[in-house]
């Protein structure tokens, strides 16, 4: 994606007032926001960072909140934004902001929490266990680590040449992009396969990752006792859904994760967020899996804001990115306007 070219857009959107004069139009009853990591960096990634985009700052997420604060919007958990659209008050109270992660970072633990509290802010986090239990296998992080310590990479993939230079900044970021999508979008447990023969190859301990970025068990517990804290489900394994062949894989991965949440943290888990969560990752069966399952919420990585039609559909919710690459508060605004994502609607139609 060609960040610069979007942020130009999105500039051209916030000063020209247009995005200010369509909100009312368009803006919704809501909004949920979606993060990854929250820790200490720069509010523009620079050299080679190819999943900066999952990484905002403290001072970035407590601007925001500060932000729709200010504008009036109320800070709701999951279950209250949903239970709202049910009932329909959401279209007669003033905007909501939601605030999601996903993964369960450390940094969420050490870093975001901090900051809702000091907001009194709800915010839920979605969990896969196996990442909890340091087993999670963060193929996209490893890929990244594999890159950015090695002159030189083996693919060990189709049809890719024997040896890709990583040297420099240039030839890291090439290998990247030729890397990522083909294993983002392989079979899940051919994925897997790959990507331990990949780290192994590199240097990377997949294990070791996983424990250093990914909350503990007793962390899960300690902030699950913050009544703002709601805990979600994520699958078992952080599988792409979608691409499990075997529905009942698919629905395996989401109650197993259910079961698994409710035994640590002695607790109904209701709520959940599908991996990756694009169209190519969670589709129809899946939001019908889901149902069966028993969660009451769901949310996707589609973009946009919430309308009150949403409430027919409360298991394939839309987010709103905070990307690492668009840590500006006119963005924001920009983004919680609702332009952004008619002019898209509009283009792909």
């Amino acid at each position: 994606m060609n960040h610069r070219f979007v942020r130009t857009g999105l500039d051209v959107l916030h000063y020209s007032g247009i995005s200010r004069l369509m909100a009312p139009f368009i803006a919704g009853v809501g909004a949920i926001f979606m993060l990854h990591h929250v820790r200490p960096g720069p509010d523009m990634p620079g050299g080679f960072a190819p999943n900066a985009g999952l990484d905002v700052t403290p001072d970035f997420l407590d601007a925001v909140i500060g932000f729709v604060k200010a504008r009036g919007w109320r800070l709701l958990s999951l279950q209250q934004a949903v239970a709202e659209l049910r009932s329909g008050e959401a279209a007669e109270n003033p905007p909501f902001a939601v605030f999601t992660l996903d993964d369960g970072f450390r940094d969420n633990f050490t870093h975001a929490w901090p900051v809702f509290r000091r907001h009194e802010c709800p915010f839920t986090i979605f969990i896969a266990p196996h990442f909890c239990d340091g087993i999670g296998e963060l193929w996209w992080e490893a890929l990244e680590r594999a890159i950015a310590d090695n002159a030189e990479i083996r693919p060990m993939l189709g049809d890719f040449p024997d040896r890709l230079p990583t040297a420099t900044e240039a030839q890291k970021q090439a290998a990247w992009e030729a890397l990522y999508w083909p294993v983002r979008l392989m079979g899940q447990h051919g994925q897997r396969r790959w990507i331990r023969r990949f780290a192994a190859a590199h240097g990377v301990d997949l294990k070791a990752l996983c424990r250093a970025q990914v909350m503990s068990w007793d962390e899960v517990r300690e902030i699950a006792g913050d009544e703002l804290c709601t805990i979600g489900a994520h699958t078992m394994r952080h599988f792409a859904l979608a691409r499990l062949k075997d529905p009942e894989e698919a629905r395996h991965e989401m109650l197993a994760s259910k079961t698994a949440l409710e035994h640590e943290l002695k607790r109904e888990i209701t709520t959940f967020a599908y991996p990756y969560g694009d169209e190519t990752s969670a589709g129809y069966r899946e939001f019908a899996l889901a149902a069966e399952v028993g969660f009451e919420a769901a949310v996707t990585t589609r973009k946009g804001v919430i309308h009150p039609h949403h409430a027919e559909a409360p298991l394939a919710l839309p987010r709103l990115s905070l990307n690492g690459f668009y840590q500006k508060i006119r963005y924001v605004d920009v983004l919680l306007s609702g332009l952004p994502f008619a002019i898209s609607r509009r283009l792909a139609g």
